[in-house]
């Protein structure tokens, strides 16, 4: 069972702000460069791809993929998100429903939905999150239209709601920040990933939108491998 109670819902077309002075590349050639890149990506890691499914049913019981829950993707429309799992199974569900985990749901939302040391994290989870291998099937959401190889953090419904009563003067900046597609990778990743709080991060993720070239987009890719050697700031 997939959590799915949420407060969030998605904006209204006049509430998501256009990019400003949209260029021909945020418009047409980004979109054409996602396509090409996803699947030439899908291809070159298959074999770590096939090698890390197998990993993960070896380990634990549960699907290959993870049940997470819904994401905000652009114009604040939910989406599926692939993702290698790397929790034991109905994790998700289980941390937000059952009283036993009351006190680490607090934890988790306190922490920019983030747990430090989390008990739902499988041995092979630990590994493939921390060189950010459980990442590899979103090139599947890319190609589908849903996300952008480079781009904003994918939000989860109910973080984006808690975070900006929490962080009031983020509003604006996340509003901007979906008038746009996730990325697998972003400013935010190669900026400290999730040594980052959500007001800083989201701060990160609406400059990238102001900012948006194919230069920029490039210099991102470039960056992100060290970004998963060095695993700074992943958890």
């Amino acid at each position: 069972m997939q959590y799915s109670d949420t407060i969030y819902v998605a904006m209204d077309e006049s509430e998501i702000p256009q990019l400003p002075q949209e260029s021909l590349y945020s418009s047409y050639i980004k979109r054409i460069v996602d396509i090409f890149l996803a699947i030439f990506l899908l291809i070159l890691f298959s074999p770590i791809a096939l090698i890390v499914a197998i990993a993960i049913k070896l380990n634990s019981k549960g699907p290959v993929l993870a049940d997470t829950p819904e994401r905000v993707g652009r114009r604040g429309k939910l989406f599926n998100f692939h993702k290698f799992r790397s929790m034991y199974a109905n994790s998700h569900y289980i941390l937000r429903t059952d009283v036993k985990f009351k006190k680490l749901y607090a934890e988790y939302k306190k922490n920019s939905f983030k747990l430090t040391e989390d008990p739902r994290i499988t041995s092979v989870g630990r590994v493939i999150r921390k060189y950010s291998l459980d990442e590899l099937p979103q090139f599947i959401n890319v190609i589908k239209g849903e996300m952008s190889v480079v781009g904003p953090r994918a939000y989860y419904p109910d973080e984006l709601e808690e975070q900006q009563r929490k962080y009031p003067q983020t509003r604006p900046m996340v509003k901007k920040v979906l008038s746009v597609r996730p990325g697998i990778t972003g400013l935010w990743q190669i900026s400290g990933r999730s040594e980052v709080n959500f007001d800083k991060r989201i701060a990160i993720d609406a400059y990238y939108v102001d900012n948006m070239s194919f230069l920029s987009d490039v210099i991102i890719i470039l960056k992100t491998p060290w970004a998963m050697i060095s695993a700074k700031g992943a958890v």
